[in-house]
């Protein structure tokens, strides 16, 4: 049995699809939940839950220890979420231990929008507009961070804003439409498409567009799912991505039914595995993502197409209302609940805003999946508020 080494914010999506591959898994990530340490043979904090920030020296250090790991060195480390900005430390953890996913000088010209955005308008690619210097009128415009994520970086333009010195800084116009992602895997030259999700996206305080769970697969026009197909395969060609990655994008025009018409406003590439994975949790994920990156072996996939499938997924991340402190009690009621994922321990603590677990559901339609889940998620946070 190998060992396999994942690493992100919240590991618990990647430590399940190890585990669930037959791998023993050492985790690394920021909150070591219960169903994260279930998972894994060894977890190690690599930052401070509340901060949201993963700590280099720590991450470096348990690569050290991996492999070295029970006498059986560790086959490679797999980056998730929270390493989109960290290109340095990519770079050094694959010195460490190998990486299996996409690499550092790949992420770093994905994520450089001057370059991302070229690259789509060459290819014909539609993206809401965007630009290097401030608009004159802020209204309907964004200020985005390349490194970020979760849409935690995103705010509101301003008129004080000024002309980002920073690279990975840019102005985007909003587009309306439906927030959707395509899940797919890449080997570095093809990308084989997984599934097409709505995302859930929410205001929290100043975030207006904050990542709160995802709803799949949907259907949509063959039109679409062929469009969005040629765009990952211009984007895998260009900047060379590997393993599971996600394309955010805007559905714009009607944004349902049977319309061929509808616009598709590109946002961003995740080159990651990313938190849609969940919906289409199954044996040989990580082992794909393990064939394509290291020997450029892609799986076949079924197409996406218009057709409804039988069921969909969703899932859907809990936040606090405000600060909140878990009790005994609260602990235990969500460890009794099979709908509950990434399940904190008594005594953890939430500030406004902080993530506290995350809700999966399942349904026949993304339209019926949606408030299912926000009152579900309003009742769980309103219970553990009263439960002492």
């Amino acid at each position: 049995m190998s060992v396999l080494v994942v690493a992100a914010l919240s590991a618990r999506l990647l430590a399940e699809a190890a585990a669930l591959d037959g791998h023993r898994v050492v985790a690394l990530d920021l909150f070591g939940d219960a169903d994260t340490r279930r998972a894994a043979q060894r977890w190690v904090p690599i930052g401070a839950p509340g901060s949201l920030h993963i700590e280099a020296d720590r991450v470096l250090a348990a690569l050290d220890d991996a492999v070295r790991a029970d006498g059986a060195e560790a086959i490679g480390w797999i980056p998730g979420s929270g390493f989109e900005g960290r290109l340095d430390l990519l770079a050094a953890g694959a010195q460490r231990l190998r990486l299996i996913g996409t690499p550092a000088d790949a992420v770093r010209r994905v994520r450089d929008p001057r370059a991302f955005f070229s690259m789509l308008d060459a290819h014909g690619i539609g993206h809401p507009e965007v630009r290097f210097t401030p608009p004159t009128e802020p209204a309907g415009w964004l200020l985005k961070d390349a490194r970020g994520s979760g849409g935690w970086h995103i705010r509101a333009a301003r008129a004080d804003d000024a002309s980002p010195a920073d690279g990975a800084l840019y102005f985007q116009r909003a587009m309306a439409g439906v927030p959707m992602s395509a899940t797919f895997i890449a080997d570095g030259a093809r990308a084989e498409l997984l599934g097409i999700n709505e995302l859930i996206v929410r205001p929290i305080g100043a975030r207006p567009h904050v990542y709160a769970g995802c709803i799949g697969p949907v259907p949509v026009p063959d039109a679409l799912t062929h469009e969005l197909a040629r765009a990952l395969q211009a984007l895998v060609e260009a900047f060379g991505l590997r393993g599971w990655c996600s394309l955010d994008f805007i559905r714009g025009g009607s944004g349902g039914g049977d319309d061929d018409g509808d616009a598709v406003g590109v946002l961003e590439v995740n080159p990651r595995p990313p938190a849609s994975l969940a919906l289409y949790a199954r044996r040989g994920l990580i082992d794909a993502q393990v064939r394509a990156c290291l020997h450029g072996e892609l799986p076949r996939l079924p197409s996406p197409g218009a057709s409804a499938p039988r069921s969909m997924a969703g899932h859907e991340i809990v936040y606090a209302n405000r600060p909140l402190t878990l009790s005994e009690r609260g602990a235990q009621h969500l460890a009794e609940r099979a709908d509950v994922h990434d399940r904190p321990s008594a005594g953890a603590r939430f500030a406004a805003g902080d993530p506290v677990c995350t809700l999966s559901a399942t349904g026949d339609d993304a339209a019926t999946l949606r408030p299912h889940l926000a009152a579900a998620c309003d009742d769980l946070i309103t219970t553990l508020e009263t439960l002492r």
